[in-house]
This record gives C-alpha cells, structure tokens and sequence, in this order.
C-alpha cells in the first residue's frame, strides 16, 4: 500500500511577514551603503575638493625657487666695491650616480677634477642628503662648460648650473670691511633655521660670513621668487604657468672714500699695521685698513684645506682685523686726554712747570721711571710736555689723579668698550681700574700700575678706531658720534641716508681747557711733519714698548727680535679750525712713532686735504 502524501499547510501571513521583514532590512542596508557612499563623494568632491585639488596640482606643477640678486656694494663716491658675476658650476645629485669613482673618473676626461676636490666631496656626502644637489666644481671656464654640455648624456645626475657670484674687484683692499659671502654651512642653517629665515634661503647657496657682508646680510640679501611649472609623470617639464620674480637685495653705499683706502694700503706695504681716518663731522669711516690682508674672492667659491691652513697659520696673521681687533698699549697718543684730565681736576693749569732731570720717583721710593730723553727736558709746562711727549711730566700727574678718576675719565671717550660700528669683528681693548685687575688677577693696584697707565702703557691697550674715535671726541670738543660705515641704501624705487647717531657730548667744567690741548698738537705738527703743509694739522705720535726693559737696562732695536720691537703710532686730523678727517696709525714692531707712522699720516692727510673738492681754511690760526 502506498504511503500517504504529507500535506504541509503554508502560513501565508507569516511568510509575507517574514518576506516583508527581510525586505526591509534589504532596503535598509542598500539605503545605508548609498548614503555612506553619496557621504564619501560629497566629502571628497565638496568638502575636500580643494585638498585633492592642490594634491592634484603638486603632481602635476611643481614650484621652484629662484634666487634673488645680492645687493651691490659702494664706497661714498659711487665706486663699485662688491658686485655679482656670472658663474658656472658643476652640480651631482648624488641617488642619481650608481658609482661615483668610476663617474669621476670619466667625468676627468672632460672637466679635470684632483684628488682634493674628490675627497671633500665624498666628506661631504656623509652628512647630505642624497637627493639633494652637491657641487662638485665652480668656477668654470666657457671651454669647460661646451666640453661637458656635448657630453653631458653620459654622465646621469650630473648638470651644469649657471647663476650669479659675489666678486670684489679689489681683492685684498677692502677685506676686512666688505668681509665676504661663503657657502651656507651647517651653523649657518641651524642660525637661520632658529630666527625663521629658513624660507629666504630656499634657492640661495651663499651667506656673508664677515664684515659688512654679515652685518647687513638682511639688506644685501633680498626675497626669493618662484616658478611654477607644468611637469608630466617623469618629472619632464611641459611649460611655465607662472612667474613671481625675486625681490633684489638693497644696494648700501659705504662712507669709506676709496681714494684713501688706496693710498693707505699703499703707504702700508705689506707692512703688519692698521689705519683709520673717520670723518668727525658725523663718524662716518673713510678708511679702514689692516695690513696684510688677503683675497675674498677665494672663500666666494669655497678656499682649499691648502690654502685656509697657509692663512691660518700665517705668522703675520692676515685674518685679523687690525683696525678694529688688534689691541695695542696707546702709548703716548693718549697724553693730550690725560693732560686734559689734569686740567680739569685742577691739578696743573696752563702755567704749571715741571722739572724733568731724566728720571721720576714715588716720594719714599727708591725706583726710577725714566723719561725716553735720558738727560730730562728742564723746566716743562703742558704744552712743551705734549709737544716733546714728556714722560715725566705725565708721570707726576697722573701720580696726583689716580687710577679711579683716570679710568672713569678714559671711559668717556671709548675707551673699554666696544664702539658698536657695524661689523661684528670688534675687541673692546682694556681700560684698567683697581676692580678689573682685581678680577682679572686677583691681585690689589699698586701705584705702579698708575704710573705705567699714566703713559699709555701698563695694562691698557686699545685698537686703532677706538683711538681715532676718541681724537675725533677731542678734536670736536666733546661731541661725540657713533663710528659708522653705512651711509646710505638704495632699493628699486629710493635712496634712503643711514641715521646719524650722536651720542652726549663730553661736557667740561671749563670748556678753555679743549682749546689747550687742541692748541699744544697743533704745535706738534706745526714743528714736526706738517711744517710746511698748505692747510693747518694736529698730531700726537707714540711709541709703544712690546716688552718691559729693566730700570738699568737700554733699549736696542737691532739687538732684540723684529716682533718685540716698538710699536709706532700716530693720531692726527685737520684741519685745525673745522676738523675733516680725523686719523690713527699703527704700525707694529715698526720702532720710533714720529719718524715712522708720522710720514704715512702726513701723506694720508695730503691726499684728503688736498683734492680739488677738499676744504682748506683761508690761514692758519695763531699760536
């Protein structure tokens, strides 16, 4: 018998129900996964289409930075000083290069490259970073560039690059003034990366390093521009979408006369010295030299180990700027200040006569300071004591001023301090006092000190501008000017003067007593190296031990080593009556000031003074 059929019996209700449900949720789920997906497209086509737009843009254009000129550098009469020069160099983009000896090696064929430029580069690779460009060689010559331009597909990586250098025309003139633009180090970066100048720097290569190039290397430098550019999938640029030019560097016109700069480093020679001529009108440098110097342009392009190790070691040492660094004792160029002081404590008058036998002493004690005349000069007033740079004379007063009147006094006009021109490369020299030494040593000031101090030797040294600061001070009566080598800049639309800051004046009990001390250097030059001058000068030479002599021993130049000899000085300015250049002179280890730094003073004055735009007083004032 068959089995019976099973007779399933459907619920309609609830599989509609079910089917219902299951719909729902269908519908559901396709209604979320359409709005997270519409969500998604307004978010990237609305709300981050400008995003993905500039994501876009920096696949497609690529921004590249160009560098902007460096500002030119004058002197006060228009001459050029610093300018820009085009170069060539050989640039490596070091991942591009799969073996750089045997790169070099066939790069030697073309474009030589020693040993030395191969071992700085490969030091310098350590710490670059490898995608970024390395030049391998500057300064190319037109045969060197067509050489490697007609061969250039063989060497991948490798690129010549033209642009723009710093050049100074007069090479070792102007050194230690103009400084000089070198490559951008690591210091450098991590300076300019901690003031946020970074941005500036994006296409520039060099940075002034010294002088006036560091000092206003915001002025000379200038703002950077860009190019925007089209570029395909490989990087090939398809064209040029825009242009932002660089903004220049401001030009600066120095207050240096070139004329004169010439005309000292002549007179210098070689010679291991300094001078100084500021204008004492508004403090203006019209020249500033120190000798031997050496030639900038060698660090523009990057100076050899060779070459940096000659001038480092160099015993002469020409990296030092004498002017402004070397720090010499005064000697007696300081002696008008000291009688001035005198005067105006009231301890000597224009009258006051001193006896001078050849030799002074501490009442009590049993040493003798020697005057430089060994038989005495007689009976000395102020004037005569300036005008044959009497020692004992200075001794006994400064025996009666002291340390602390004195020190305080000096300070006024400069000395101790730095002057702040505008180059970083200053000392600020030693104007000694009883807490100075006492620091310095640990030890009290002994009246011997004074003594010594009192004729500009001892512990007081001072470099060239600070002395000629402070005759400018003196020859001006008391007004004072801050020593300065901008005198003007100029950018594409104006030429705008530098401020001149005067500092207070020196103010006097008795303002007769400027005119004393202007009157007894007048005198001086009046009877030695400006006798028959055309315009009127007043002068103040010295003579500066290096080393002690025993108080029973004699000096003699010829017997004793060249650089323990003298140090010869001169301050000078004319003319008398309305003061225009103001002069001081050093020259080291030369022997006697007056005979001579006094003949490159007299010449250097000549040469101001006597131009056809110079000004010269219509007679010479009475003595």
């Amino acid at each position: 018998m068959p089995p019976k059929k099973r007779i399933t019996m459907h619920d309609h209700a609830a599989e509609a129900s079910l089917f219902k449900r299951r719909a729902l949720f269908t519908f559901f789920c396709v209604f979320v996964l359409l709005s997270v997906l519409f969500s998604n497209m307004y978010q990237l086509q609305v709300v981050s289409h400008k995003d993905y737009e500039t994501r876009s843009n920096d696949n497609r254009i690529r921004v590249v930075p160009t560098a902007p000129s460096r500002g030119l550098i004058f002197d006060r009469h228009g001459n050029l000083l610093a300018e820009n020069q085009p170069y060539y160099s050989l640039e490596i983009i070091p991942e591009r290069v799969t073996d750089l000896d045997e790169t070099f090696d066939k790069l030697n064929s073309i474009i030589e490259i020693s040993d030395e430029e191969r071992q700085q580069l490969k030091d310098t690779l350590k710490f670059h970073r490898r995608f970024k460009p390395l030049t391998i060689k500057s300064k190319l010559t037109e045969q060197q560039v067509a050489s490697f331009s007609v061969n250039q597909h063989q060497f991948p990586g490798i690129y010549i690059e033209a642009g723009l250098k710093r050049h100074y025309p007069y090479e070792d003139l102007m050194t230690h003034v103009l400084g000089y633009v070198g490559k951008i180090n690591t210091r450098d970066k991590a300076a300019l990366e901690k003031s946020d100048k970074w941005k500036k720097y994006a296409a520039t290569k060099d940075i002034g390093k010294q002088g006036i190039e560091k000092y206003y290397e915001d002025l000379l430098h200038g703002a950077p521009g860009h190019l925007e550019e089209e570029v395909n999938n490989r990087g090939r640029v398809i064209r040029t979408l825009k242009v932002t030019p660089p903004t220049p560097g401001q030009d600066i016109y120095l207050t240096l006369d070139l004329n004169l700069q010439l005309k000292a480093m002549e007179l210098l020679d070689g010679r291991r010295g300094s001078v100084v001529a500021i204008d004492p009108q508004d403090g203006g440098i019209l020249a500033m030299v120190s000798s031997p110097s050496y030639d900038p342009n060698q660090f523009v392009h990057g100076i050899s180990s060779k070459a940096y190790s000659e001038l480092l070691n160099d015993k002469s040492r020409p990296l030092i700027n004498r002017a402004t660094q070397g720090q010499y004792s005064p000697a007696s160029t300081i002696k008008p200040l000291v009688a001035l002081l005198g005067l105006e404590e009231r301890i000597i008058n224009d009258k006051t006569r001193v006896w001078d036998p050849g030799f002074w002493q501490i009442p009590g004690v049993e040493r003798k300071w020697r005057d430089w005349k060994r038989w005495g000069h007689g009976w000395v007033d102020v004037y005569h004591a300036i005008i044959d740079s009497c020692d004992i004379f200075f001794y006994d007063l400064v025996y009666k001023i002291g340390i602390d009147k004195m020190s305080s006094f000096m300070a006024q006009f400069g000395f101790g301090e730095q002057t702040n021109v505008d180059i970083h490369e200053e000392a600020a020299g030693i104007m000694p006092s009883r807490d100075w030494k006492r620091l310095r040593y640990n030890q009290p000031w002994y009246i011997g000190d004074t003594i010594s101090v009192g004729i500009g030797q001892g512990y007081w040294t001072s470099t060239p501008l600070q002395l000629a600061n402070a005759t400018a001070t003196l020859a001006n009566k008391g007004q004072r000017f801050s020593p300065h080598l901008l005198k003007s800049t100029r950018n594409e639309n104006e030429t705008l003067e530098s401020p001149i800051e005067e500092l207070p004046p020196i103010e006097l009990k008795n303002p007769r007593n400027w005119d004393i001390i202007n009157d007894a250097m007048r005198q001086t030059a009046d009877k030695s190296r400006f006798t028959d001058a055309t315009y009127t000068a007043a002068m103040k030479t010295g003579t500066a031990q290096v080393f002690s002599v025993g108080q029973n021993e004699k000096y003699d130049a010829d017997n004793i080593p060249e650089h323990l000899r003298d140090n010869a000085l001169i301050v000078a300015y004319a003319p008398y009556e309305n003061p225009q250049i103001v002069l001081a002179v050093v020259l080291e280890n030369a022997g006697w000031g007056g005979a001579n730094a006094g003949p490159l003073a007299r010449a250097l004055l000549d040469e101001y003074m006597l131009r056809d735009d110079a000004v010269v007083p219509n007679e010479s004032a009475d003595e």
